[in-house]
């Protein structure tokens, strides 16, 4: 463990020796997770991309990508796109990464179940905009809104995220 990870602790997410306060999954924390459990796993996780809504935000880093009006998220476990992102129209269960909220402004995507995802292991674990302080996820972790832009232009590509 270094000051570079970002680490889940009882106070919030530590990162570079600070401290930010969090939300995590309504289902607490796991060591077995489950689709639909809405919990956040337990382990080290790596960062493998940034999403951004471009007609929001500027782009928080140099290797995030913009969400587009189509851009989906696969959560359907029957899928072979299963854990996925997915483009509309798109005739499996997914959730739509351009939301009229803020939440999915900026997401890091983890390497939870991902990119070969196992059906029932549960789809994205995404770090993202809590919708209001420590409002429960469903498994992902959630930051206040310039926090997460903060730490979105800090961070590198495979930071790791450290749970449990």
């Amino acid at each position: 463990m270094t000051s570079q990870d970002l680490v889940l602790t009882p106070r919030g997410v530590r990162f570079l020796g600070r401290y930010y306060p969090c939300s995590i999954g309504k289902g607490g924390l796991c060591v077995n997770k489950r689709e639909g459990d809405g919990a956040t796993p337990v382990g080290t996780h790596r960062i493998v991309g940034m999403l951004y809504r471009a007609d929001r935000v500027a782009a928080p880093n140099k290797w995030a990508v913009p969400i587009g009006p189509n851009d989906l998220w696969s959560d359907d476990s029957g899928d072979e796109s299963y854990n996925l992102k997915v483009r509309a129209p798109y005739g499996f269960s997914h959730e739509r990464l351009r939301r009229a909220d803020p939440l999915y402004d900026v997401v890091w995507l983890t390497d939870w179940n991902y990119p070969y995802a196992t059906a029932g292991q549960g789809s994205a674990i995404f770090l993202h905009q809590w919708r209001r302080p420590h409002y429960p996820t469903e498994g992902c972790i959630a930051f206040r809104r310039d926090h997460l832009l903060s730490l979105s232009r800090r961070i590198a590509f495979g930071t790791k995220v450290i749970v449990g």
